[in-house]
């Protein structure tokens, strides 16, 4: 249920095959227009676990399967583990900068990690056409976080800010990094970063898309707590810190 009265088309997709499950199908929510109606409501339907892939706002919609599941992490309570306090320290090197200005030098960075990362996934091959609509949003101006060792560029996360008056959230829309990093472990260390700055702008809540236990590409998201998943409509609380 959305927590505001509101009246907003939305289609379904047929059914295709799954990207994350190989045994199961998928199906999408689509809302319709969403260039007319994705600015005003996207908190809203962020909290009832929409997301966006380009302008396109959407959320699974499987007959036959649940195993998406929206997860977000409360900013002001998250607490890094053991293991996340040494991945810190051991990046520490790095820097890291915050712009809203799309860079020419991200795309052949978000080239040669989907090549040698996800050349199994829907992305691969990549293109400057596909690249393009995936991040870009007419409705939407995200935040580019970009990390540096020295002055090489070796990971980008976009992050969706999402205003409702005077509340904001963040949205880790898509993270890319150097594959040649490997062993810093760029991706997690992309989302440690992404709640350090959150927490010192008063951000209340950051959204790392969905979580599918099934799924290892998908599912180290509960390594991050405390945090809670959206499940049959209501958001749930985890801990699952070893």
């Amino acid at each position: 249920m959305l927590n505001q009265t509101i009246s907003l088309n939305v289609g379904v997709t047929k059914s295709f095959p799954c990207s994350y499950l190989n045994d199961q199908e998928e199906r999408l929510l689509m809302l319709v227009d969403p260039e007319i109606n994705a600015h005003a409501y996207y908190y809203s339907l962020i909290e009832n676990g929409f997301r966006r892939s380009g302008d396109q706002v959407y959320r699974p919609h499987c007959e036959n399967c649940q195993a998406c599941q929206s997860l977000r992490i409360p900013v002001n309570n998250f607490i890094p583990s053991r293991s996340q306090k040494r991945l810190l320290n051991k990046n520490k090197h790095f820097s890291v900068e915050v712009t809203q200005s799309h860079k020419p030098n991200y795309f052949d960075l978000y080239q040669k990690y989907i090549e040698q990362v996800h050349s199994d996934g829907v992305m691969f091959p990549t293109s400057t056409e596909q690249y393009e609509q995936f991040i870009n949003s007419s409705w939407n101006q995200p935040l580019f976080i970009e990390v540096y060792d020295r002055d090489k560029l070796i990971s980008v996360s976009i992050t969706d800010q999402i205003n409702n008056g005077n509340k904001t959230l963040w949205s880790a829309f898509y993270c890319f990094y150097d594959p040649d990093y490997r062993a810093s472990s760029l991706g997690k260390y992309a989302v440690l970063t992404q709640l350090r700055l959150a927490k010192e702008s008063d951000i209340d809540w950051l959204y790392l898309g969905y979580y599918i236990e099934k799924c290892k590409k998908m599912n180290y998201k509960t390594q991050f707590n405390p945090h809670q998943r959206f499940i049959d409509g209501q958001w749930l609380s985890f801990n699952t810190k070893k």
